[in-house]
């Protein structure tokens, strides 16, 4: 979670995704996060999708502006046992089609141990679509004490009337510095049973905005 007046961007430039035999560039994925004081933070997200088979314009999907707060501060806020947050917000419409404005409120419990760390998410959302949707996740990290670890995703998602899928996901974080790291996964999922597979590489960075505030003071 980003410190209070921090700035904390995971940027996935480019992803390659291959679904009933359409194969799309998800180019870029992005979500940002930025500290609003202790326990809250402002997120935002979105990517660009291009689809190369057979082809066709990019569109702006999966855009969505949420509020995160730490209810428990846990084991990743330096307390004891485990930490509880919740996530909630506004789901806005893709660029192209007709999709709406949906909403989503998750629940997010974190615990780490030295051999590693366990996240578990559960979220209800009325989809763009205005569709129910039930969300659930968990990830599993290496030690975070380890400069490059290993991180498993798997999640369920249900949209009642349209969709169940079923998706697993490996890869490593290459932790450079505090602020700075990189990711790759590979991801497989059942859709409908019909499969979807997923390539991604990213990066995630950081730094604090309130520096710029006191550079314009300092030259008044």
């Amino acid at each position: 979670m980003a410190a209070p007046e921090e700035l904390e961007i995971e940027l996935q430039p480019a992803g390659r995704l291959r679904e009933s035999g359409t194969t799309t560039l998800i180019a870029p994925a992005t979500v940002i996060n930025y500290g609003l004081s202790e326990g809250w933070e402002a997120v935002f997200e979105g990517q660009g999708q291009t689809p190369l088979s057979p082809s066709g314009p990019t569109s702006l999907t999966a855009a969505g502006a949420f509020l995160k707060h730490v209810l428990q501060p846990g084991s990743l806020q330096d307390k004891a046992g485990p930490g509880i947050a919740t996530e909630f917000g506004v789901l806005l419409p893709d660029s192209t089609g007709s999709s709406g404005v949906g909403a989503s409120v998750a629940g997010i419990v974190s615990q780490r141990w030295d051999w590693g760390t366990i996240h578990l998410n559960a979220q209800t959302a009325l989809t763009r679509d205005h569709h129910a949707d039930l969300f659930l996740g968990g990830i599993i990290e290496g030690p975070s004490q380890w400069s490059v670890r290993p991180v498993a995703e798997f999640f369920y998602e249900k949209e009642f009337g349209q969709s169940e899928t079923m998706s697993a996901l490996v890869g490593f974080i290459w932790r450079v510095r505090d602020n700075l790291s990189f990711d790759v996964g590979l991801r497989h999922a059942l859709t409908n049973g019909h499969p979807v597979n997923e390539v991604r590489a990213g990066l995630t960075f950081g730094f604090p905005l309130r520096m710029f505030g006191e550079r314009s003071q300092q030259s008044r």
